[in-house]
């Protein structure tokens, strides 16, 4: 499974301007649902549940929200880069500006978990992230995540 797997272009948000992690949650939802014809609520609902487990802020200013619904057919991401960083409670108390949002369907199990690692190996690419924060075209970001060794790894 690589990230061509799992984004389209039209999932990129290449300069997106929140003032919370809340909004930022509901622009990944309302772009989300965009994507896959699914309710904005119902994919908002399922992250902000998950977030109140514990953050998904990684660290190093990346998070990577991620839910279960039962409505939703394939796995989904949505990338976006913030030009100004957020505070996402990350657990290295730094601001996010680079955020991955990943739904599965509800019995995707291994392939959920399997699609995360990708990202989060993806993400952990240095190199990669700070051309992901040097540039606001989409079609260089979707080319950044889609084109990165990790991303397309075994």
């Amino acid at each position: 499974m690589s990230l061509a797997d799992l984004i389209v272009q039209d999932a990129i948000l290449p300069a997106l301007k929140v003032n919370s992690k809340k909004q930022l949650l509901q622009e990944l939802s309302a772009k989300a649902a965009q994507v896959t014809g699914l309710s904005e609520r119902e994919i908002f609902d399922v992250i902000l549940q998950r977030e109140r487990l514990g953050s998904t802020g990684v660290g190093n200013g990346i998070a990577i929200p991620h839910g279960k619904l039962t409505t939703i057919r394939d796995i989904v991401g949505v990338f976006a880069r913030l030009p100004e960083p957020v505070d996402f409670e990350a657990l290295d108390d730094q601001p996010v500006d680079l955020v991955f949002l990943l739904l599965a369907p509800e019995g995707a199990g291994a392939d959920h978990l399997k699609a995360l690692s990708r990202i989060a190996r993806v993400l952990r690419d240095g190199e990669l992230v700070t051309k992901l924060r040097d540039t606001e075209s989409d079609a260089a970001i979707y080319a950044f995540l889609t084109d990165s060794p990790a991303s397309n790894a075994a």
